[in-house]
């Protein structure tokens, strides 16, 4: 009965014959298939068992390890692996054209990075006034790189080296005798290239002076041209004019800035040369395309070099009107024959001539043939002090489609001699105003031919003029030593005094020479005022530039946000600087007037009651929590008072025309960066 049952349920596997596992096997003959064929022919007849035939090759054929190309094609089109296979095909290529499309609206949103010549101070160096290494008594390029170390303590981003050039020196370095050469009194060429590799190292950027303008008079095209030798013959502006017994008459009523006629009779060429400057100083002819060329040529040496930009200085007087007519006098009674000074002449034909912009965006194109590589863009500033016309000195940004100079450098509060809170406000404002959409501001109160702040509005007001400096939107610029607070030397030399040896210790002449001598006394304050006093000084000018550098840096609202300005008088000057989508505002408060008590609540901010001193100029009150409503400051004091708003001064419409940003930016805290598109 079993073996009935059997029979009737049971399947033979001789006829199933069973799955081969080829697993293993790479290849077999026919004749080896046979041989296997026959020798099963004669095992002998397996039992059945009593399994539907389904059933039993559901369980024979189960995934395993080596499985054949066959085997593994029976399961990949079954729906559970096929279906899955898909989904997770199409999550793959869905998941990747979101983040596709996420980067490309972040690239898109994202507002433009700051440039290196935007992300911090530059400081301005008078290299024979910085470091003497040699104990010559003038101060050389290898000082410059034994102070990196200083320098990068200051968090400064770039250094500005001003004239270098071999020169005859009369002339404070800006006649010169070789474009392309450094003068022995600085070093050696090699010693310019150590440096530039040094500063390139410390992760710091190098600008240098160009002064395309004119040359020396000892310079070898000078030399070519008043012998009319070839080319050079026409390098100079030369014009007849009367020389009789010594005394010339020149061709026209035009004045050196220095004073007394721009013509020089030269008993060569029996001709006059035209010098917007001093007699050593002929301007070049710029209306000679050859002697273009040399200066794009000049361009190309120093960026080759490694520079990383250059500013170039007096600009507007390259160009002269050729027609050489007198120029209108400012007072028209005055005897024509008596006009000797620069103020006296309106400069209509001798600055800012047509043409001239042509020239300096030339330069601006030579210049960014070097800057295609990532991070090393070419920066150019322009010199101009056109006191004249602030609208004039705003030309030199160039136009949204055409680019001139990063900014032209910004000399308004050089010009200042008393201060006050107003006078202050007035400057920045004009500035601000005028400027561009979209440009980059430039902020500086020194320079090698500008009496240094302590001593032109008094030491009391250095510091809150480097808070100034480093809490309004651009790129500040800081003389050598502006970062101690010195002031002139004493000197017989009007023009040697703001630029005394810089003073970094209590040693004979302040460490500035191990020489017995420098080539200008050093102030007598040094033993008070050097480096390493103020380093250990827990409240010194020192310290409080680094902590004002290191905020700049380190605060979105202050490196890169809105500035608006609110209020100002005789005594103070407030403004706000914040950024979108931060509620984070500072707040400064300048005192540059006397002792006073400000009532901030008066005014429509939707301030607080009461707020923190960020930092003060005065350290002692710093991390004090104030009210609003009375703020009080000494004289030069400069507070950064902190607090927290929704209600930014930048969306208010009392305030909507007081308000400036270079390039909007909006912060999202969610994902931690800026977009433009707020």
């Amino acid at each position: 009965m079993v073996d009935e049952e059997t029979k009737a349920i049971s399947i033979e596997l001789r006829e199933k014959e069973g799955l081969e596992n080829n697993g293993f096997v790479q290849s077999e003959d026919t004749d080896e298939k046979e041989a296997k064929n026959a020798s099963q022919e004669n095992l002998p007849k397996l039992c059945r068992l009593g399994i539907e035939p389904e059933a039993m090759q559901e369980l024979s054929v189960q995934p395993y390890a080596g499985m054949p190309k066959e085997v593994l094609l029976q399961f990949s089109t079954q729906a559970r692996y096929r279906i899955t296979r898909e989904i997770l095909f199409w999550l793959i290529i869905a998941s990747s054209l979101v983040l596709v499309a996420a980067t490309v609206a972040i690239i898109a949103m994202s507002p433009k990075c700051l440039g290196w010549w935007q992300a911090g101070p530059i400081y301005q160096i008078y290299p024979r006034s910085y470091k003497d290494t040699n104990k010559d008594g003038n101060g050389d390029l290898k000082g410059i790189q034994d102070k990196l170390d200083h320098i990068q303590y200051l968090n400064v981003k770039t250094i500005w080296i001003t004239s270098f050039y071999k020169s005859a020196l009369k002339d404070i370095g800006y006649g010169i005798e070789d474009f392309q050469d450094v003068d022995p009194m600085f070093g050696t060429m090699k010693d310019f290239e150590d440096l530039v590799a040094a500063i390139h190292d410390k992760g710091l950027k190098v600008i240098m002076d160009l002064i395309p303008n004119h040359t020396g008079d000892k310079h070898e095209w000078f030399q070519f041209s008043r012998n009319r030798t070839g080319k050079y013959t026409d390098y100079y502006i030369w014009h007849d004019c009367a020389h009789i017994s010594g005394s010339t008459t020149p061709p026209n009523n035009w004045v050196s800035v220095f004073g007394d006629s721009s013509w020089q009779y030269d008993d060569v060429r029996k001709q006059c040369y035209f010098h917007q400057f001093g007699k050593e100083q002929p301007d070049l002819n710029f209306r000679n395309p050859n002697v273009q060329e040399e200066i794009h040529d000049v361009i190309k040496f120093w960026l080759g070099k490694g520079i990383d930009g250059f500013s170039i200085n007096d600009v507007k007087f390259l160009l002269e009107a050729t027609h050489l007519r007198d120029e209108p006098q400012v007072n028209k009674s005055q005897n024509p024959d008596s006009i000797l000074a620069y103020s006296e002449l309106y400069h209509d034909y001798t600055t800012t001539q047509v043409g001239m912009h042509d020239i300096v965006r030339s330069f601006r194109h030579t210049m960014d043939k070097f800057s295609s590589e990532p991070g090393r863009y070419r920066f150019m500033g322009t010199g101009v002090n056109d006191n004249e016309s602030i609208e004039g000195t705003m030309m030199y940004y160039g136009t949204s489609f055409i680019q001139e100079a990063d900014f032209p450098f910004n000399l308004l509060l050089m010009n200042i001699t008393e201060v006050s809170g107003s006078s202050i406000f007035e400057m920045v404002a004009a500035w601000m105003k005028n400027m561009p959409q979209g440009k980059w501001s430039n902020w500086a109160v020194g320079d090698p031919n500008s009496v240094r702040i302590a001593s032109r509005i008094g030491k009391e007001y250095v510091n809150v003029m480097n808070m100034l400096l480093l809490t309004l939107p651009g790129t500040p610029t800081t003389y050598y030593g502006e970062e101690i607070g010195m002031g002139d030397t004493p000197s017989q030399t009007a023009t040697f005094s703001e630029k005394s040896p810089m003073q970094w210790d209590s040693s004979p002449h302040a460490g500035f020479t191990e020489g017995n001598s420098s080539w200008i006394p050093v102030n007598s304050d040094y033993p008070n005022i050097n480096v390493d006093v103020q380093r250990t000084e827990w409240n010194s000018t020192l310290k409080m530039y680094r902590e004002l550098s290191s905020l700049r840096a380190n605060e979105l609202p202050i490196h890169r946000g809105w500035m608006c300005y609110i209020w100002n008088d005789s005594n103070i000057f407030v403004y706000v600087r914040e950024l979108d989508g931060l509620d984070q505002v500072f707040m400064m408060v300048l005192n540059f007037g006397m002792e006073t008590t400000t009532d901030l609540q008066a005014l429509d901010l939707d301030l607080p009651s009461e707020t923190t001193i960020k930092l003060s100029t005065n350290f002692s009150n710093s991390g004090k929590v104030v009210n609003t409503k009375a703020i009080k400051t000494e004289k030069g004091e400069g507070l950064i008072l902190e607090y927290r708003t929704n209600k930014p001064v930048h969306k208010k419409e009392t305030y909507k025309e007081q308000c400036f940003v270079a390039e909007k930016a909006c912060y999202s805290s969610t994902f931690n960066l800026l977009y433009m598109y707020c």
